[in-house]
């Protein structure tokens, strides 16, 4: 199609004439379109209220999520804590003392999944602008917190909880260090009532250390320069926020060194977003030399330095079981079977899914890792406890025992399996979870429609 310019300054396509005048219109039209179609008919279920009253969830089958099955379990909370945790079979019960009874004959209990490395919350369209909220300019944003953008009304939200994710840990993006996390339970008024553990890491982008070949040399030596500036940027950082924490002087307050203080002091852990050997060694190397405690993310090639990992106590966090190999040469389902390798050379790890849509099949990447090694009771563990010992949050979240919040769901199948898989209850430190969201609402709707049973 051919393009000119007139003498008036109007861009003109073939006989059509667009002036650019009106381009921010146009955009602000679709936009406004996107947002309508978000809207209709698909108002977020309102949050559950506090529990009042005690609940007894019998005959279910209990996976504990540390690493042990009750086949026939009485299950008991109040006030959103749990007060039992049994074998129906080994204890008398009177069903009298409780306000709700819940038969789960036939049925699954498990701890609420939990959703690392997620953006859930600040993102609602990828390719719409104004949805999202999940990076910064700039690539040192250590004071960047992702809990003050968190929207707990956001669409994608139900329908997660529907496949039993009940909390999230919730992760800005971009730049080398791209802020601090927060976990969050995924039903709640604002983004206050939904904090379960406020800033309690740190992420950092590791710079890509592979170098790929390309017929242009200068190409790659701009890349081998980036890379090298990128690193010496970080040491930088890191160097003088650590001499700005120990300094005794009265310095001018540095906002991005004074949110390091926590990283420094060990009270917050550093997550580092890696893939590939080099990169994983570098970053550990790095970790050790300011001694930092650190967490692994994505880690592709993990077990191809799982002695260095186990070695240094370094967890992992394993993005997604759902991915094509990164090397030509590697197996097909070296990424399904990645679980099974870590936990046989005893390195600590959890299951994520990375992003915020894909959140609604982190159980089945779990389930995907039990066909591939795990056992049931591992593959549940790995979105259960797991994620709950990295975040620091497992005293209060992450297995069922008596003492910790009544975070559960009750599914009518396995919860790994897609074919089985159906969440009829769940619960939020106790408060009952509305479990409707838009895919339900138009499933019903149209099988309304066409009288479909």
């Amino acid at each position: 199609m051919r393009k000119f310019t007139n003498q008036n300054g109007i861009i003109i396509f073939n006989q059509y004439r667009y002036t650019t005048m009106y381009t921010p219109k146009i955009f602000t039209l679709i936009f406004i379109i996107c947002l309508s179609a978000i809207g209709m008919n698909a108002q977020n279920p309102a949050p559950g209220e506090k529990q009042k009253g005690t609940v007894l969830i019998m005959n279910a089958k209990a996976h504990l999520g540390n690493g042990k099955i009750i086949e026939n379990s009485a299950i008991a909370f109040e006030n959103g804590k749990l007060t039992l945790v049994a074998d129906a079979t080994m204890i008398r019960i009177d069903k009298r003392k409780y306000d709700l009874v819940i038969d789960g004959t036939g049925k699954q209990i498990y701890p609420g999944f939990i959703s690392l490395n997620t953006t859930i919350g600040l993102v609602e369209i990828d390719l719409i602008r104004a949805t999202r909220d999940m990076n910064e300019v700039g690539e040192l944003n250590p004071n960047v917190r992702s809990i003050i953008a968190y929207n707990t009304d956001s669409r994608i939200i139900p329908t997660v909880r529907s496949n039993g994710v009940l909390l999230a840990e919730v992760v800005p993006q971009g730049g080398l260090i791209s802020g601090q996390s927060s976990v969050v339970n995924l039903d709640a008024w604002n983004w206050e009532d939904a904090s379960v553990a406020l800033d309690m890491g740190m992420h950092l982008n590791w710079p890509r250390m592979f170098i790929p070949r390309f017929d242009n040399a200068e190409r790659e030596e701009k890349i081998r320069k980036d890379m090298k500036e990128n690193l010496e940027t970080l040491e930088t950082f890191f160097n003088e926020a650590a001499a700005y924490l120990k300094s005794t002087k009265d310095v001018e307050s540095n906002l991005r060194f004074e949110s390091m203080r926590k990283l420094f002091n060990g009270t917050t852990k550093l997550y580092v977003h890696c893939n590939f050997v080099k990169e994983i060694v570098a970053a550990v190397d790095f970790a050790k030399r300011h001694n930092i405690k650190m967490v692994l993310v994505g880690a592709n090639d993990a077990w191809r330095v799982s002695s260095l990992l186990k070695e240094n106590n370094i967890s992992v966090i394993i993005n997604g079981t759902h991915n094509l190999p990164q090397r030509e040469d590697e197996d097909i389902d070296i990424s399904y079977k990645l679980p099974y390798l870590l936990k046989t050379a005893g390195v600590d790890f959890a299951i994520c899914a990375d992003g915020s849509w894909q959140v609604r099949n982190l159980c089945f990447q779990a389930g995907t890792a039990m066909a591939y090694g795990l056992t049931e009771a591992e593959a549940v563990s790995s979105i259960t406890s797991s994620p709950a010992r990295i975040l620091g949050i497992d005293s209060l979240v992450g297995t069922l025992e008596e003492g910790k919040d009544a975070t559960l769901f009750i599914s009518e199948g396995n919860a790994l399996d897609m074919r089985t898989n159906h969440v009829t209850h769940a619960f939020i430190s106790g408060r009952t979870v509305n479990l409707d969201n838009a895919q339900k609402e138009l499933n019903k709707k149209y099988l309304e429609k066409y009288k479909l049973d």
